[in-house]
């Protein structure tokens, strides 16, 4: 499954949380109750897409883009797409698996 991109080194996502009036462990928190698991996203994880600094991660995976995107969406109408950017289509053309007609 693809990665998806934080949009500008995570500003829409700090100014998200600036405008819901959200921390760090807030979001997180806010992420256990959208989640139909509960489990939600780590405090460490949401700082590590709002954070600027070394530990900052510019990927991350789609359902943690999804639980951080619909908790802060319920607070400020934020729409994942507003967050979160699709990495870049591949440019590879070599065949990853063998059809199951080419199986001896």
């Amino acid at each position: 499954m693809p990665k998806l991109h934080r949009k500008d080194d995570g500003k829409p996502i700090r100014d998200a949380m600036a405008r819901a009036g959200l921390s760090i462990p807030a979001l997180a928190e806010a992420t256990r109750r959208v989640d139909p698991d509960g489990k939600g996203v780590s405090a460490a994880t949401v700082g590590r897409l709002a954070g600027q600094g070394k530990t900052a991660r510019e990927n991350c995976e789609l359902r943690t883009a999804w639980l951080v995107a619909d908790a802060l969406h319920t607070e400020t109408c934020s729409p994942l797409q507003d967050l979160f950017a699709m990495p870049a289509p591949s440019t590879s053309n070599i065949e990853r698996s063998t059809p199951d007609a080419e199986e001896e």
